[in-house]
């Protein structure tokens, strides 16, 4: 049987031009103009264009100095490479990116996966954290395109997979092997391990996300492994509405460490982006070296062959559902409830794994 893989992300102008990027933005704070409480849809349409207006020029200088985002060709390279991994172990699949705020979006792609001779559907979002606006909001996005591009089938949806049981240890292993490539000691206690999240807005958790709680998960895992027993969260928050976001900031993370190098583990991106390349190797950077902090950032390691697998194992079990005998147990997403989603946050729900209630 052949199935159509669609991989979700965000997305990033390829082409940043002032019209292309306040597009963007635009439909990024369309997307999440109810957090204002708005209801009225042409209020909410000219604050998201005054918006994106606003911050367009200065987006577009980022993308300049970084020399374009490469996230989308990134996305692209991790299909390539998952529909190799799939095929290897005799998988009939088709792996295909869309991005929510940028083309090729769902809708276009299911269109083309079908027309490629998918008979199963399969939607994974490239987050491993699973939060409203991206995984949530992607996998609704792509079940609305499959809808109006005429699938009634159903969407075999997968949620967030943190808890893959290789994703954290095959995570720890990368930053292990950054640090010798460097010749940084984590266990040196005046070295700062740092976790950089991106941030999400507290209303999204005060309505039921779990976020928060993966984000300590997923950073206490990783910490595990590494043996390090003392490390930092700071989130990368966005603050264009006037709302309250996630805490600390992860500059003021920075400017109260005591240390003399830190590590800054990017843990929430699965591909090199603005806020990777801009906000982290450099704004970041400069506020650590302004207190003398030597500043090291762990690359995202977008088509590791351990990471490709995770990928291929998360399909493979959301097609299958081979339940308790599964390597990855999947079980229903309770960030999604209306939806299809199967993900590795769900075995909680049935005490399987320590819970921080």
């Amino acid at each position: 049987m052949r199935v159509g893989v669609v991989l979700l992300n965000f997305g990033e102008p390829e082409n940043p031009t002032l019209d292309n990027v306040t597009t963007f933005l635009e439909l990024i704070f369309r997307a999440n103009a109810p957090l204002e409480g708005n209801a009225i849809e042409p209020s909410q349409q000219a604050r998201s264009l005054e918006m994106a207006a606003a911050r367009a020029p200065e987006l577009v200088q980022v993308y300049r100095e970084i020399g374009g985002s490469p996230l989308n060709l990134q996305a692209r390279e991790q299909a390539v490479a998952l529909e190799e991994e799939l095929q290897q172990r005799g998988r009939e699949a088709t792996c295909r990116v869309a991005f929510q705020f940028t083309p090729p979006f769902p809708a276009e792609v299911v269109r083309d996966t079908l027309n490629e001779g998918a008979e199963r559907l399969v939607a994974l979002p490239v987050y491993p954290l699973c939060g409203p606006s991206t995984t949530v909001a992607a996998l609704a996005t792509l079940e609305h395109g499959a809808h109006a591009a005429g699938w009634r089938a159903g969407v075999l949806e997968i949620g967030g997979w943190h808890l893959h049981p290789d994703y954290l240890p095959f995570h720890t292993d990368h930053v292990n092997e950054s640090c010798d490539s460097w010749g940084v000691d984590l266990h040196d206690p005046r070295t700062a391990l740092l976790f950089s999240i991106h941030g999400t807005p507290v209303q999204y958790l005060e309505g039921g996300s779990r976020y928060d709680r993966y984000v300590e998960e997923s950073c206490a895992g990783v910490a595990g492994g590494l043996r390090v027993e003392r490390y930092h969260i700071g989130y990368q928050n966005h603050t264009n509405r006037p709302i309250e976001w996630t805490k600390p900031d992860v500059e003021q993370v920075i400017e109260e460490l005591d240390a003399d190098r830190v590590v800054v583990v990017a843990g929430s991106f699965m591909h090199e982006q603005s806020e990777t390349l801009m906000e982290l190797d450099h704004d970041l950077r400069e506020i650590s070296e302004a207190r003398g902090l030597a500043f090291y950032r762990v690359p995202i390691p977008h088509v590791h062959p351990r990471f490709i697998k995770v990928l291929a194992d998360l399909v493979e079990e959301r097609i299958d559902e081979r339940g308790v005998d599964a390597t990855v147990r999947l079980r229903r997403c309770v960030c999604r409830p209306g939806g299809s989603a199967r993900c590795t946050n769900g075995l909680r729900c049935e005490g399987s794994v320590t819970s921080r209630d």
